[in-house]
């Protein structure tokens, strides 16, 4: 599912102003309340909702939403996630099915799903994974898809499933840098996340990962970062504005002016990243359909390049 601070103990006292560039239309229009009745009437969880993305009304306006399955209570809790923590409900062996057949109502051309982690599940929730990629495929086979998947332990067997069900793109956030990890991620490790995505990429796969920018790293560490996901294979990487889902959550420490954000894509691309995503309201999922198809993003990077030097 899916931050820059100096430390750990550098708080703000007071919350800081939001700046004009992460100012987001509110959701509007036909296509969102599709999409909104769709969610509903199959019972389904967003993390649109859950995470409380600035995007969604971009998004469901344009007939786009990211699932999130395995309900919409996580087993581990996150500083920055708005996701809910304690006890999960019953695992709901039909819900692979209602996420295709929403997926089809849709006709969306690309989709994307994620889930909470389910640590108390023998199987980590991998064969609703297993089972929610096979519906979906079958029933919408013209449809690529993006799984955003927990990291499962580690778990060979349980990220092999992933694997086996073929999907064209497998996410698994890094989310933040090696230093901040204990503190942002809590139960979850850097360097095991950065062996998941590149057993993955062994498997075949092509990889996707995601950033995020605020909670007080340092720049030499996202580059850090970048490098360490460079020579894991990875693909696809997303960079965003960490934004403090409530007054429970991590405060953010800073707000990234964009031009930093491209800086960022540049040194992504330089270090043979095919696919660099990288803006303030940049979200795991944003603008995702794109991501599936290799050498894209840097032909766009070049457009976008020529077009801002020409200004």
């Amino acid at each position: 599912m899916s931050c820059d601070a100096h430390t750990a103990g550098s708080i703000p006292e007071q919350k800081q102003k939001k700046p004009d560039w992460l100012r987001v239309r509110l959701p509007v229009g036909e296509g969102y309340k599709h999409v909104r009745s769709i969610v509903d009437t199959h019972k389904l969880h967003t993390i649109c909702e859950s995470g409380n993305c600035p995007n969604m009304g971009e998004c469901w306006g344009a007939g786009t939403a990211t699932f999130m399955i395995l309900g919409n209570i996580c087993t581990r809790s996150c500083g920055f996630c708005a996701v809910a923590t304690g006890r999960p409900d019953a695992v709901d062996w039909d819900e692979p099915q209602r996420v295709a057949e929403a997926i089809h109502l849709m006709k969306v051309k690309h989709a994307v799903i994620t889930s909470v982690d389910r640590d108390e599940l023998p199987d980590g929730g991998s064969n609703i994974w297993f089972n929610t990629i096979k519906a979906v495929k079958s029933l919408n086979p013209d449809t690529t898809l993006e799984t955003l998947i927990p990291d499962f332990k580690g778990i060979d067997d349980q990220i092999q499933r992933i694997i086996d069900a073929a999907p064209e793109v497998v996410s698994h956030n890094i989310e933040t840098v090696e230093q901040l990890t204990r503190k942002v991620r809590i139960q979850a490790k850097y360097w095991r996340s950065m062996e998941v995505l590149r057993k993955l990429k062994q498997g075949g796969m092509r990889t996707k990962s995601g950033i995020m920018l605020g909670l007080g790293e340092q720049k030499e560490e996202v580059v850090q970062t970048l490098k360490d996901l460079a020579a894991n294979g990875i693909d696809v990487v997303t960079i965003g504005q960490y934004l403090q889902p409530t007054r429970k959550h991590l405060p953010v420490q800073r707000f990234v002016h964009p031009d930093e954000f491209n800086e960022y894509k540049e040194i992504g691309y330089g270090l043979g990243i095919d696919y660099v995503e990288s803006g303030p309201l940049v979200r795991s999922s944003y603008h995702s359909e794109k991501h599936v198809i290799s050498g894209y993003g840097k032909m766009a990077w070049a457009k976008e390049k020529a077009l801002l030097q020409s200004n």
